[in-house]
């Protein structure tokens, strides 16, 4: 005949071995990857961010009663190396999320390992429209990988909707050249701006791609100086210092605006040595300007500590750590398809504004949603060592103010 009491003192120790391992579980740190490009001027914020946002959350107590733990690599802006970065986090530093890069070609590259090894991967900087298509193709497969930034598409959309406002309705000018560097997010970028640019009231004169390589852009300069526009819209971002620097040194007298992402951080005035004076370019956000509460918090933080103010990708790496670490304390655990199905429900007010992700069913299925009241990023211009917002017009603290060897043409007397 069994005797019930004696088996109490194993029900017990049973019981108290399964608490003892939810407190195990509850205290252990929520571990995310996160590889930057330390070298670059656009990527070099990614790491920084993503370290302040960990102290920021544990400061508040950690997520659910666990810490953020923040383990970084440089990618050395190689596919490889990100690769390498990517295949560490997930088997021997045992992550729960990777964010990483600006740069299209890595997270293009890492996107297959992350639907490989079912890790959960955000890039807050590169803009190609193909990582999130590619997560609407084979949702099964891709859903993993989110897009914490603009697609290109929506970039150059709010390129044009600034342009629009600020050159066409703000100067009456009526023409533009293109010019962008050759690589995987400007394709999409210059389809986009071939598309928008003439809706917003600007015709497209002249198309020009170049190889980011290149280090003498006079014969560009002067092609586009043959068409006579009143402005080039960019598309740069592996370069940035020398087209700009020759700009201004060749005097060219066509405005240059559009996307310049070495021109979004605050070393850029010092890198050009005050070349940048008149360039405009979008961004995430800008010093001084609340889109939200946190931005100005955030980017006098981020320059106390670092001295510089960030890149578009310090503001967005900053958001994507709260937010992924808040979708693993909403699943409460750190299985990887739970944590996936809560950054779907990601509404997240961050510092660029309110964050959440176009759905399964969209073209775009995990990408950063774009419109008012969701993020639209700001359009600003290098004045005088400043970055100066001109658009979105609520959140403009200044008006354009080109260098004198610029000419605008259609300018209203």
């Amino acid at each position: 005949m069994s005797k019930p009491h004696l088996l109490r003192p194993a029900l017990f120790a049973g019981a108290a071995c399964l608490a003892l391992a939810g407190v195990a579980q509850a205290q252990e740190p929520i571990r995310i990857g996160v590889i930057g490009e330390e070298s670059a001027v656009a990527g070099a914020s990614i790491t920084k961010a993503a370290q302040m946002a960990a102290d920021d959350i544990n400061a508040k107590g950690g997520i659910a009663g666990r810490k953020v733990e923040v383990i970084t690599y440089d990618n050395h802006s190689s596919a490889a190396d990100g690769v390498r970065a990517f295949q560490r986090a997930v088997s021997q530093d045992h992550v729960v999320g990777v964010i990483a890069t600006y740069i299209s070609e890595v997270a293009l590259a890492i996107e297959p390992w992350s639907a490989r090894l079912h890790m959960p991967f955000i890039t807050t900087g590169a803009a190609s429209n193909e990582i999130s298509k590619q997560v609407h193709k084979d949702y099964d497969h891709f859903k993993y990988t989110f897009h914490g930034w603009l697609t290109s598409a929506f970039i150059a959309q709010s390129i044009c909707d600034a342009q629009h406002d600020l050159l066409v309705t703000g100067l009456h000018m009526k023409t533009a050249v293109i010019m962008s560097e050759d690589a995987a997010w400007t394709t999409p970028l210059d389809e986009r701006y071939m598309d928008c640019l003439p809706k917003a009231g600007l015709q497209v004169l002249d198309h020009i791609r170049f190889n980011p390589d290149t280090t003498d852009f006079t014969p560009i300069f002067r092609q586009i100086e043959a068409k006579n526009p009143d402005v080039i819209v960019t598309g740069i971002s592996h370069v940035g210092v020398q087209p700009t620097v020759q700009w201004r040194d060749q005097q060219v007298p066509i405005p240059m605006v559009g996307q310049s992402s070495q021109a979004t951080t605050s070393t850029f005035w010092k890198d050009t040595n005050g070349a940048a004076n008149g360039v405009v370019t979008a961004s995430a956000a800008t010093p001084g300007v609340a889109l939200t509460e946190t931005t100005i918090p955030f980017t006098e933080a981020y320059q106390k500590r670092f001295g510089d103010s960030p890149s578009y990708t310090g503001y967005t790496t900053y958001d994507a750590v709260h937010y992924l670490a808040e979708a693993v304390g909403r699943a409460g655990s750190n299985d990887p398809d739970k944590v996936v199905a809560e950054m779907e429900k990601t509404n997240y007010l961050g510092t660029v504004g309110r964050i959440q992700f176009y759905g399964k069913d969209d073209p775009f299925t995990h990408a950063l949603k774009y419109g008012p009241g969701l993020v639209t990023g700001v359009t600003f211009q290098w004045q005088d060592g400043k970055q100066v917002t001109l658009w979105p017009a609520d959140k403009a603290n200044g008006k354009l103010q080109f260098p004198p060897f610029v000419k605008t043409q259609h300018a209203a007397n």
